[in-house]
């Protein structure tokens, strides 16, 4: 135990000796570290949004729809030519599946601008359009007035609810409820405001929009597409059997055959999760690769750095061997010195990557969270590649005849 400590602190010590030199030699294993460890923070805080928004939606809801959602490639030639849904498919689902509760027809129109007679809104606005239901399908909450009603929707009214993001534009000093908004230059009076969400996964804000009555929105921008149809069970034990009916169902309305794929998408929080784990499993072997590229150019680096330092104490090592220094102390004593190095550069990589990560959730507003586990693969690689490339220098050292050692200038 006294022979590690020695090595430890004549480790320590060849380190201040020259200590720039050390830190551009650790550059890579900095990188490294630091990459893995804001990465690792940014996908598991990712992870807590994922999961947090969409407990918003709630746990007893799910929704049909005709494209495939998340990410990936798709063959969307074959989706486009599926049928549309319509809202006849909402009204079987309503009539024929005991265990739905409420289900609602949506559509939607993103990049729209909205105007007053004094301001207006970049047109970055989404225009989501439902049947009355959309606000108990959908797990929202009016802030102030009320939604639209049935009789909104059979009269196809211009009437709106607003989100808040487009509520403080339009009328930043006075209360929306009955003023006047202009979409695509229609007269819409505003009925409510929609209690505030913020952003989606960390990405566009949900604020940022409008919800008008599916008839109204139809009247404007046509009925020639398929509508989403989102659909709440009775109660969360009941969604996977409302799911089984709600299947059932289409595919007899399709007139599906026992071997034949479905036509449309089953879309459920389930999924959502399962699509972004996917895509984070990919993140993080991405930056895993990244990480060991930079290690690799960081062991390279001391792996010079300790040949350099082997040359220079020749000396020093042959004086050490000569008053008896075993081969195997002096192997301990640099490959202490090679792991010390790395471990080095591993702790400033993680300040570094936590230092990034606080200026993520400071500056990006974003719930960005350092697992133990990447702090602690971040330790082992960065003390593993100083041992992996520092044996080969410590050997060398151990092999040093101590007569040629101090013959040496």
């Amino acid at each position: 135990m006294r022979a590690f400590f020695d090595n430890c602190r004549l480790a320590f010590g060849t380190f201040l000796t020259n200590p720039l030199r050390s830190l551009l030699t650790l550059l890579g294993i900095v990188i490294g570290v630091a990459t893995v460890v804001s990465m690792m923070a940014l996908i598991e805080g990712l992870r807590l949004k994922v999961n947090h928004d969409l407990s918003q939606l709630g746990a007893d809801a799910f929704q049909v729809q005709k494209f495939p959602a998340g990410f990936g490639r798709f063959d969307w030639n074959k989706y486009s030519r599926r049928p549309d849904l319509t809202l006849a498919d909402r009204d079987a689902i309503l009539a024929n599946c005991p265990s739905v509760l409420a289900a609602a027809g949506e559509e939607g129109e993103g990049a729209q601008k909205l105007s007053t007679a004094a301001r207006e809104t970049q047109p970055n606005v989404y225009i989501w359009a439902g049947t009355p239901e959309w606000i108990q399908t959908n797990g929202w909450s009016i802030a102030s007035g009320r939604s639209f009603s049935e009789p909104d929707q059979v009269d196809a009214r211009q009437v709106v609810v607003l989100g808040l993001d487009v509520a403080d534009r339009l009328f930043p000093d006075m209360d929306p409820l009955d003023e006047t908004i202009r979409i695509r230059g229609r007269p819409f009076r505003v009925i409510g405001t929609l209690q505030r969400r913020g952003s989606f996964l960390g990405l566009a804000s949900q604020d940022n929009r409008v919800v008008i009555p599916l008839s109204t929105f139809e009247s404007i921008f046509g009925k020639n597409r398929s509508v989403r149809i989102s659909i709440q069970a009775r109660e969360p034990g009941l969604v996977s059997k409302a799911q089984d009916e709600v299947v059932n169902l289409l595919r007899r309305r399709r007139h599906l055959g026992p071997a034949d794929e479905n036509n449309f998408e089953v879309f459920t929080n389930d999924s959502m999760t399962k699509t972004f784990n996917g895509m984070s499993q990919v993140i993080t072997a991405a930056s895993f690769g990244v990480c060991l590229l930079s290690l690799v150019v960081g062991g390279i680096g001391i792996l010079n750095i300790m040949l350099v330092s082997v040359t220079e104490r020749t000396r020093e090592i042959g004086i050490r061997k000569a008053l008896g220094a075993k081969r195997r102390r002096i192997l301990g004593q640099f490959a202490t010195e090679a792991v010390a190095l790395s471990l080095v550069g591993g702790v400033i990589g993680i300040v570094l990557g936590f230092t990034l990560a606080f200026l993520g959730r400071w500056v990006l507003d974003f719930p960005t969270v350092v697992p133990a586990w990447a702090v602690m693969i971040s330790v082992l690689m960065s003390s593993g590649v100083g041992l992996v490339f520092g044996i080969y220098p410590a050997a060398r050292a151990a092999k040093l005849d101590p007569v040629e050692a101090m013959r040496a200038e």
